[in-house]
């Protein structure tokens, strides 16, 4: 039986390094934004490849969901990189007590950062830190999961040991194989890769962590200000 582990991120933040770890397992397949039509579906969201996205997946969220809970997977073990901002407000979110959780966060103010320069704009919305709290904590009450949390910077400052922790809380052995990988594409990447995964498709590892100078203008440093109590919270539950 496939045990299914579900990660839970906003955008920016290490999420698709993290997948080409956990795929590097011998012993674990992955799933890949499952959400990512049924979201832009519902919002008509301006995403870059809007329509091949959608032509990509399904759109329809209980369908998504039979896939992710009940879809074969012939390895023991298979991971979902998820998007806190895809999962709107309203949805049904029964189908997670079945999963296993974990959810990774990243300094507000860098996402803040990067994501702007990636799409020109960035909304609180945008990056999902907000409704990953809530999330957090309706998928910890569902799942009766002391669900643990991971800061990629701690990650990048020392992989082996932020990946042994991770697996140690979830229950799993540690693999050295999720530490490195091959570059390139996979064929379990999103049709986005075009657009997003440039810098992960040339890596083999984590990058090393370098402390970047940050500087917000008024309209970044006003997101900033709604998305820090979500982060705090978070944060102050993340693994150390």
């Amino acid at each position: 039986m496939t045990r299914r582990i579900a990660m839970w991120s906003g955008p920016r933040n290490i999420s698709t390094a993290m997948m080409r770890s956990w795929e590097n397992r011998h012993d674990c397949d992955v799933v890949d934004e499952p959400f990512y039509a049924f979201y832009l579906n519902q919002t008509k969201s301006p995403h870059p490849m809007f329509d091949e996205i959608l032509a990509s997946q399904s759109c329809d969220y209980q369908q998504v969901v039979s896939l992710l809970t009940e879809g074969p997977c012939d390895a023991p073990l298979q991971y979902q990189k998820h998007m806190t901002h895809h999962m709107l407000e309203g949805v049904d979110l029964h189908w997670t007590a079945s999963l296993t959780h974990c959810f990774l966060i990243r300094d507000p103010a860098q996402i803040i950062d990067s994501y702007t320069r990636s799409r020109g704009v960035c909304s609180a919305e945008d990056i999902g830190i907000i409704r990953q709290w809530e999330l957090y904590q309706q998928i910890s009450q569902l799942s009766g999961q002391a669900i643990p949390v991971i800061d990629s910077n701690w990650v990048l400052h020392d992989p082996a040991y932020a990946l042994q922790r991770l697996c140690e809380a979830l229950q799993l052995p540690f693999d050295s194989s999720m530490l490195s990988w091959p570059q390139g594409r996979r064929h379990s990447d999103g049709v986005w890769a075009d657009h997003w995964y440039h810098n992960v498709e040339a890596s083999t590892g984590f990058g090393r962590y370098e402390q970047r100078q940050v500087n917000l203008d008024q309209e970044q440093l006003a997101v900033l200000e709604q998305v820090m109590p979500a982060y705090e919270a978070l944060a102050v539950r993340a693994l150390k």
